[in-house]
């Protein structure tokens, strides 16, 4: 395998994860559920595959002390924040946006930190899927009469957690790491944290319907593929910005199914944005 078929493997996983958590909140399920099933199940998962493939838990303390940051802070707050820039927007589109925007960081970032390429073309391509992305995501019918200026250090918060999140992940590949490992060790720590959510918040969860469930488990399948083929993506990419600039591409058809599943509205600016985006990412990976 090669980080352009773990990076598409990622790209559709993404789609699919996130067509799941439509339908979730379609249902009315609690976010908190949703947020626990993209990190319980995929644990549970995890645990499966190395029944049959034994990875190696004894790390060293500082491995531990950054798997441990990169759960409670890099992941379970940087979800935190982004949902909050998300909710406090004066159009959510521009919170997703910069918040995404984090592929240009990691990118460039990795240069220095890992004596990373980057040629004209690749950035040339990041920058073609970021600009595109934002035709997609900024919808001006979305706009709100009100916001709240917090929306903006909520959404620097997310867009930082989730680059320091990529970057941190490399740095433990190349120390070898497993990454089954590094997974299951990182969504434990995030699975208890949302577990003292949901018991902080007293979330419902006794009246889960069947359908729900069918869904949450869905959502935890998905999400167990997404994030695993996004770090064999870390591990091979010559820049882990490549594979971030993937995940951030998977907008375009996540918009086109939205549309075929949902019904969303697929407007001509949108139709813009997600060719723009395609040829980004063919431009990345050709």
């Amino acid at each position: 395998m090669n980080w352009i078929i773990a990076s598409l493997l990622m790209f559709v996983s993404s789609v699919a994860l996130y067509l799941y958590v439509r339908k979730s909140n379609s249902l009315k399920t609690p976010q908190q559920l949703n947020n626990l099933a993209m990190f319980l199940i995929p644990v549970l998962v995890y645990m499966i595959l190395i029944v049959r493939t034994p990875v190696n838990f004894t790390l060293k303390p500082f491995e531990y002390l950054l798997i441990l940051i990169q759960g409670i802070f890099f992941s379970y707050l940087g979800n935190v924040f982004s949902l909050k820039g998300i909710e406090y927007a004066p159009n959510p589109g521009y919170s997703l946006i910069i918040s995404k925007s984090y592929v240009v960081f990691t990118a460039i970032a990795s240069i220095f930190i890992f004596s990373a390429p980057l040629t004209i073309k690749t950035a040339t391509a990041i920058i073609l899927i970021i600009l595109f992305s934002a035709l997609i995501t900024i919808d001006k019918n979305k706009s709100k009469t009100t916001s709240n200026k917090l929306w903006f250090p909520y959404t620097m918060g997310a867009f930082f957690c989730w680059g320091f999140l990529a970057l941190s992940s490399k740095y433990l590949l190349n120390m070898g790491v497993p990454i089954l490992t590094r997974l299951i060790l990182s969504m434990i720590v995030v699975t208890v944290l949302i577990f003292g959510e949901i018991l902080y918040k007293k979330v419902e969860w006794k009246k889960v319907s069947k359908d729900q469930l069918i869904t949450l488990l869905l959502i935890g399948i998905f999400g167990a593929s997404f994030n695993y083929f996004m770090q064999v993506g870390f591990n091979l990419a010559p820049n882990v910005g490549f594979v971030n600039a993937a995940n951030a591409a998977s907008i375009s058809l996540l918009t086109l199914a939205s549309a075929f599943f949902f019904k969303d509205e697929l407007s001509v600016r949108k139709m813009i944005g997600i060719f723009g985006v395609t040829a980004g990412l063919l431009l990345l990976f050709l």
